[in-house]
């Protein structure tokens, strides 16, 4: 080849306009960060994903599950992440309310995650074990004031939105309970089966399952209205306590600078992989969640309203996050 046909390739190389990053992903395997133990609903959403999402991707998805520190852990990795599409997020209701909670976190949810989509949400369910013998709230107010300190709850952590709404209604019905904090929701809710608590207050697609065969029995409902699943309990707005209303929720987030073409197509494999019936009804039924699958200003928007909302309940309550 002659010299003057290398010049040529080569200046024909260089104007040719770069492949777009979308087109030449995914290139290898797709990690999900899941924050939270195994066994939890953050974990659940991901792995029923999990399938639909390496088929409509054409790639392999990997589960990878880093705990610690109210969720802020595995966000961290993320965070810090390089932005090729290689590594995702989803995060639990704590997500908003970590930066007032723990302080000094090695990242900045704003600054370095990209918002993807609202996945769900659900109200948050107080349970008991069943060897307890309060069966609703008013039961569970006389039961504390008589025994000051001496019945506990376990929550899925520090700084959840659950614990904030039972430390709101705590201090609103004048009842002092005992927080045992866990690292996720799947350990919590071992715990509170096996009565080494004996209360939990997790969301409602953490607990259904095993409320619906009687492992732990519901005591209260925190959301705006009863769930169809629970026609019989009341709501805490019902017992006279509305301020104290929760919901939690899950939200799909990638590294700060991740290509918008590419947050895009994962989102919808996402949304469509969530929306096939079976995974679906596992989501909408079993678990109760109400399916928002949003975009990322839906997302951004809503996170940023939680964190306001909460995080004022834990400076005002001077709660302190796990380590």
């Amino acid at each position: 080849m002659s010299k003057l046909s290398v010049v040529l390739l080569t200046l024909a190389a260089a104007l040719m306009p770069p492949v777009a990053p979308a087109q030449t992903w995914p290139s290898g395997p797709i990690r999900i960060i899941v924050p939270f133990p195994p066994g939890g609903s953050v974990d659940a959403i991901a792995r029923l994903a999990q399938a639909g999402l390496g088929q409509r991707l054409n790639a392999t998805i990997v589960i990878e599950n880093h705990t610690g520190a109210s969720g802020s852990t595995g966000t961290a990795l993320v965070a810090k992440a390089p932005p090729d599409g290689n590594t995702w997020l989803i995060v639990f209701d704590t997500h908003a309310v970590n930066p007032t909670l723990l302080g000094n976190l090695p990242f900045d949810n704003e600054r370095d995650l990209e918002p993807v989509s609202l996945l769900a949400t659900a109200p948050y369910v107080v349970a008991r074990n069943p060897a307890r013998p309060y069966a609703d709230l008013p039961q569970l107010i006389r039961a504390a004031k008589a025994k000051p300190g001496s019945i506990s709850y376990a929550s899925v952590g520090s700084g959840s939105i659950g614990h904030l709404a039972l430390v709101l209604l705590s201090r609103e019905a004048g009842i002092d309970l005992i927080h045992v904090p866990y690292r996720g929701g799947g350990p919590a809710l071992n715990d509170a089966v096996a009565g080494h608590v004996d209360l939990i207050i997790a969301s409602a697609a953490q607990l259904m399952p095993q409320i619906a065969p009687g492992a732990i029995r519901p005591v209260l409902q925190m959301g705006a209205a009863r769930l169809p699943a629970l026609p019989e309990v009341a709501t805490v707005a019902e017992s006279g306590y509305p301020g104290a209303q929760a919901n939690a929720w899950w939200g799909l987030y990638a590294p700060a600078g991740t290509a918008k073409p590419i947050v895009e197509r994962f989102r919808r494999a996402f949304v469509e992989s969530l929306r096939e019936e079976r995974v679906a009804q596992q989501l909408t039924e079993t678990q109760q969640m109400r399916l928002v699958l949003s975009g990322p200003e839906e997302l951004r928007k809503f996170a940023g309203e939680q964190a306001r909302i909460w995080g004022a309940v834990v400076r005002d309550n001077g709660i302190k996050g796990d380590d």
